[in-house]
């Protein structure tokens, strides 16, 4: 089953960067915006500038008074779709931007068809559309950064990083793609090249929250903690209503230990969100804190608040999560299963969440159940389990679809005691701490002592502010031998 899933996603990622040869080469350097009013493409543009600078939702704002000032802007509908939280307004800018997808430039029409085909999961013709148009604006350096940003999204991090360095290739002192280009040097753990492209970062946007902001996530990220909530602290100095790092400075508390602090931070920024997506993501944060503290009670009636506001707001992919976290901490499986089919229930509801979000979360649910279902000894819900997932990871290019199916599957061949199929799947799903558990323990059986002290590394450095990181690392670092 791995090779005919892998055979789909290595032909996807080597379409992703064989640009269109066929395409001709457009006669600016980049990408025209087709638009009847002056005012809407000054809006437009300072919308882009917002959206470098991780503005996202003061953006939103540009990119909806860009629409009110041109009526048939398309391209300021299909950056609504794509960037907002709001999965109703998202929907409505989709369909508006379809309808008027033939006004426009024939590069503005492979935008336009990269964003909608991805947010509508039919990824082999969205990567299509986004070669065709890196190839038709080969100088456009913004391009390179939004493809890459989105890779990054769908964790194609080494993907994403190919695409800021031809960015950076046409402009060195390109600072949105500086910024991204260091979290691809984090995720490597190459924190040397990390930091010295945030501290270039910085200079170039000395004014700018999100230097600080990106500064202290990857100082936290190499585990220096007081350094991070030092940025995070001065990126609102810089502005106060940069809720990012509110976030993170609640997000740091927490990975620090100190959850009642955690909270505190957490419900400043619950009280600021800018959207009601933002603020259920703020929540179910805040609810982690409690399974750190492994008070698991109050995390019961804390993600079950988060899933009950999430419904009350008509936002089924966050009720979704939260009954799908709930699940992960639970030590009774059949209570987990419940969960999960709360979390697949709230998925069906057929709301406004795009179909790749939706996709994703569908895996990763999937993931979950077939695990526990396995474990409890149901063998025919975990088959039955992993054929909806093989089907799903099969036609889908998304890192994180493709880490579900092997998650999965390496834990159950673990159970079976197939220890070289599961390393398999296991090392390609490197981004998840019950993963990373896992393959320690398979090298170990093994005995690839060499690997095995390589992954425990690995994920004892782990500092991200997930409830899959607070059920596995803090155990694997106090296991820690003495002398390492």
């Amino acid at each position: 089953m791995r090779c005919a899933v892998c055979s789909v996603v290595v032909c996807l990622l080597a379409a992703e960067l064989s640009f269109g040869h066929h395409i001709k080469q457009g006669t600016t350097k980049t990408l025209p915006v087709t638009t009847s009013s002056p005012k809407a493409h000054a809006l437009f543009e300072r919308a882009m500038q917002d959206y470098e600078n991780l503005h996202l939702e003061r953006a939103n704002d540009g990119w909806r008074a860009a629409s009110h000032a041109d009526p048939n802007f398309a391209l300021a509908y299909a950056w609504i779709a794509f960037n907002g939280r709001d999965p109703v307004e998202a929907s409505a800018a989709r369909r508006k931007a379809k309808e008027l997808i033939e006004k426009t430039s024939p590069g503005e029409k492979l935008m336009m068809q990269w964003i909608v085909s991805v947010q509508e999961n039919n990824t082999l013709a969205g990567i299509a559309a986004m070669n065709d148009m890196l190839a038709m604006y080969p100088k456009d350096r913004r391009l390179y950064y939004l493809v890459g940003n989105w890779m990054m999204g769908v964790n194609g991090y080494q993907q994403a990083q190919k695409m800021f360095e031809r960015a950076l290739a046409i402009d060195k002192n390109y600072a949105a793609a500086l910024n991204d280009v260091a979290y691809c040097f984090a995720r490597d753990r190459d924190f040397g090249k990390a930091f010295g492209a945030m501290e270039r970062y910085i200079v170039l946007l000395p004014k700018e929250p999100n230097p600080q902001d990106s500064y202290g996530e990857i100082l936290r990220m190499s585990g220096n903690y007081d350094a991070a909530l030092e940025h995070y602290q001065e990126a609102l100095r810089i502005d106060p209503g940069f809720i990012s790092s509110q976030l993170g400075i609640a997000d740091t508390y927490a990975l620090m230990g100190d959850e009642k602090r955690a909270r505190t931070e957490y419900d400043k920024a619950i009280q600021s969100a800018p959207t009601a997506a933002d603020k259920i993501d703020y929540m179910l944060q805040r609810s982690a804190s409690w399974v750190r503290e492994k008070n698991y009670a109050e995390a019961d009636k804390a993600f079950a608040e988060t899933a009950g506001a999430a419904a009350a707001q008509g936002l089924d992919l966050e009720e979704a999560q939260a009954h799908r976290i709930t699940s992960i901490y639970q030590s009774d499986d059949a209570m987990a299963l419940k969960h999960l089919q709360e979390a697949e229930q709230a998925l069906a509801h057929k709301g406004n969440a795009t179909e790749a979000d939706v996709l994703q979360e569908k895996a990763i649910i999937l993931r979950y159940r077939a695990v526990r279902a396995d474990r409890a000894g149901n063998a025919e819900v975990a088959s039955k389990t992993m054929q909806q997932l093989e089907a799903i990871a099969g036609g889908s290019r998304s890192y994180i679809v493709q880490g579900a199916y092997h998650g999965a599957m390496g834990a159950m061949l673990m159970r079976k005691e197939k220890v070289d199929e599961a390393i398999a799947h296991l090392e390609e799903d490197q981004e998840n701490p019950f993963s990373l558990e896992l393959l320690a323990r398979a090298y170990q059986i093994r005995g690839d002592s060499e690997k095995r002290h390589e992954v425990e590394v690995k994920l004892r450095s782990l500092n991200v502010p997930t409830v899959e990181q607070a059920m596995v690392v803090p155990e694997v670092r106090a296991q820690r031998p003495a002398g390492e």
